[in-house]
């Protein structure tokens, strides 16, 4: 892979809070809007913003309810967001050197 082939990185992903949002759902799965805020260290704007960008794309689904009358959101990562993920890290690796 050379230069030539910068397309194959996903933009969606390629943000650092969307790739910081996709490596932690990648290991947990799922995890609550408050948690993902301060594992990121985002603010409550911007990870709701980038949060909807994963979700438009399909790579993360958005729950929302109420747990002891609070509101909770979820988010959890889809099947094609992992298929996403597991892309864009295949064409990070080719990018600078590693077997893609």
């Amino acid at each position: 892979m050379g230069l030539a082939d910068l397309g194959r990185i996903d933009d969606v992903i390629h943000g650092r809070m969307r790739l910081g949002i996709m490596v932690y759902l990648a290991d947990v799965e799922t995890a609550d809007f408050t948690e993902l805020k301060t594992v990121l260290e985002a603010t409550q704007g911007n990870l709701s913003v980038h949060l909807k960008k994963l979700e438009e794309a399909g790579y993360v689904s958005i729950e929302k309810s109420f747990k002891d009358s609070k509101p909770l959101t979820q988010a959890s990562i889809t099947p094609e967001g992992r298929r996403a993920f597991a892309a864009y890290l295949e064409a990070i690796g080719s990018l600078i050197g590693g077997k893609g």
